[in-house]
């Protein structure tokens, strides 16, 4: 799965006693396995395509506090190997007849549209409970998280699996969680991030004048656009389908009819788009797939238009942004991420 639709805040709080120890064990390894980037790099014995990898997030890092003004602090000044192809597995879940994400409250980052487990098995156990309950369920891999500066978070292995450029968004994206993070609100928390990990890739690619591989970032992006407004316009049609309250049988025939809509607009432009959505697109295409996929996009647009009328300022954005987290939900939501559903945020799933 792409990243941005699963990158991820741990929460840690008492959410139930299993989950919440499960949770501590998982943070305290990943905790252990830390060793300094700079220690790393003053070992003979560190292979030479790690070396190369920890020598260029150390530019990308240093990059984002002097360039873009995000905090300059212990976070991905140290390097952990988790042995395992993702350091998180997400659940999301959405009722069967509604587009909205169920939420887990916890006492830190508030309610969010997402579980998160250390252990893929832990994760697909807790999915298929969501299911027998009724609920579209989605799981996938996670390569980075951010515990909102609780910790001094480390640079992964599973990080290290992406180009250049997508590395630096990482680090950019997970950072901004740190400089600015509204409880309870998902969607403006990941857009705020993505938005200026857009902008932070972007300046980073041109300061280095590698201007194939920002053309590359930019048709990359465009694409993922592309596809975030196919999602918007479906979960659109789902929002109004949901809110008839036609018969059960009836709402789920005409539900698969906009799911197979959905695949055949994306089927449309596959050729253009290129590969990488099928495990968005693929058999598992639910309301909980749709929902983890906008989560993290249907306020990005929003968030641009705010970064473009600043004339791409950032500090200037971060203090428009954080007049946004001022606001009430409904009125953040308003001004930034309405459009993109074509409706008002719908009710909160307990």
């Amino acid at each position: 799965m792409r990243y941005r639709t699963l990158v991820v805040l741990l929460a840690l709080g008492p959410l139930g006693g299993c989950y919440l120890l499960e949770t501590a064990r998982g943070q305290l390894e990943l905790n252990r396995r830390r060793v300094p980037i700079a220690k790393l790099l003053a070992e003979p014995a560190t292979p030479p395509p790690l070396r190369a990898q920890l020598e260029l997030v150390t530019r990308i890092r240093d990059f984002a506090s002097r360039e873009l003004g995000l905090p300059d602090n212990g976070s991905y000044r140290s390097y952990a190997d988790v042995g395992r192809p993702y350091v998180l597995w997400n659940v999301f879940a959405a009722p069967e007849f509604s587009v909205d994400p169920k939420t887990w409250c916890f006492p830190v980052a508030g309610c969010v549209a997402y579980r998160g487990y250390f252990a893929e098995t832990r994760a697909r156990r807790f999915a298929l409970g969501l299911e027998s309950r009724g609920f579209d369920v989605a799981v996938g891999g996670v390569p980075a998280y951010s515990t909102l500066g609780h910790f001094a978070d480390p640079v992964l292995n599973t990080m290290l699996g992406w180009d250049d450029s997508e590395l630096a968004a990482l680090v950019f994206h997970e950072l901004s969680h740190q400089l600015l993070y509204v409880k309870g609100d998902t969607a403006f928390n990941e857009a705020f991030a993505t938005v200026v990990e857009h902008e932070g890739v972007r300046r980073w690619l041109t300061a280095a004048e590698n201007t194939p591989a920002l053309h590359q970032f930019q048709v990359r992006e465009a694409r993922y656009a592309e596809v975030g407004a196919l999602v918007a316009e479906a979960r659109a049609r789902l929002r109004l389908l949901y809110a008839r309250r036609l018969p059960p049988g009836e709402t789920r025939a005409l539900k698969a009819g906009e799911l197979a809509r959905l695949r055949a607009d994306y089927a449309a432009r596959r050729a253009r788009l290129g590969p990488g959505y099928e495990w968005l697109f693929g058999v598992g295409l639910n309301n909980a797939q749709l929902a983890s996929f906008a989560t993290y996009q249907d306020c990005v647009p929003g968030l641009e238009a705010r970064l473009a009328e600043v004339g791409h300022d950032l500090p200037r954005f971060y203090a428009a942004a954080r007049a946004l987290a001022a606001l009430s939900s409904a009125q953040r939501r308003s001004a930034v991420c309405a459009q993109a559903s074509g409706a008002g945020p719908g009710p909160a799933v307990p």
